[in-house]
């Protein structure tokens, strides 16, 4: 097995009183596509938040390609300097359930954003940059156009392209299509599938369930506040062991036909 590209170690993170995930461990390597699924409320988006520290963990800790981020003997966000914050940022690409395009700014100046006030790119190479992203999410076409003038599927879409033009060594989606009509579905999830096959290393937190089946190497059932049950689509999906796992999965197939 090669080196995993990301590791959880102890993870924990609450609210007040309330406990939404504790020592939760994980171990993702290079190429991993593994879809988080759970039951509303389960901390499936919080863990995508804290992996980015958009979210500050409690306890635990985070290790990129190796490197610890942060200090893991201090407490609170006094663990996470800000110039660490900054630097897994560039190297930790996320994709939001709302879009969070800037409504001022074109297209290719959203996509080129990042490159130049993080990176520090000049806005020529930058907006090249864009273009070529725009072309990988088929929207180039759109570069010069406003987000107000896009469907909310463009609009997803564009928003994985912003990711992609940091270079990231590992993506996270938090529930890509929620925001999006059934007809809009689609578009999207072909870009991310087409992104698992060119060997993207992601962790998508999704209710698409057919979806994760089909592209995911492994699927994490968040559960009782951590990872209830992992494993293959198989496993997990076909024939999970355990009975939260069995109850979920039974209630998303109610009224298939």
């Amino acid at each position: 097995m090669p080196d995993p590209i990301l590791r959880l170690s102890g993870l924990a993170k609450s609210f007040d009183t309330n406990t939404v995930f504790e020592d939760v461990d994980l171990d993702v390597a290079p190429g991993d596509r593994i879809a988080i699924l759970g039951a509303s409320g389960s901390g499936k988006s919080t863990l995508l938040r804290c992996v980015n520290l958009l979210e500050i963990p409690d306890a635990g800790r985070i290790e990129l390609n190796g490197d610890v981020v942060g200090n893991p003997e201090k407490s609170g966000r006094a663990r996470y300097p800000e110039r660490e914050l900054r630097e897994l940022r560039k190297r930790v690409g996320m994709v939001f359930q709302q879009f969070n395009l800037f409504p001022h700014m074109t297209v290719a100046g959203n996509v080129a954003e990042g490159l130049v006030t993080v990176l520090g790119q000049s806005s020529g190479p930058a907006r090249e940059r864009a273009l070529a992203e725009l072309d990988r999410v088929g929207l180039r076409d759109k570069a010069d156009t406003y987000p107000s003038r896009l469907s909310g599927g463009q609009k997803q879409r564009v928003a994985i392209a912003r990711a992609l033009a940091m270079d990231p060594e590992i993506m996270l989606f938090d529930e890509p299509t929620s925001a999006l009509d059934p007809a809009l579905v689609g578009e999207v999830l072909g870009v991310i599938e087409q992104l698992a096959n060119e060997g993207r290393t992601m962790l998508l937190v999704t209710h698409e369930i057919g979806f994760a089946y089909h592209v995911a190497n492994r699927i994490a059932f968040i559960a009782e506040g951590g990872i209830y049950e992992i494993g293959t689509p198989d496993e997990v999906l076909k024939n999970p062991r355990r009975e939260k796992t069995q109850k979920f999965l039974a209630e998303h197939r109610r009224f298939q036909f």
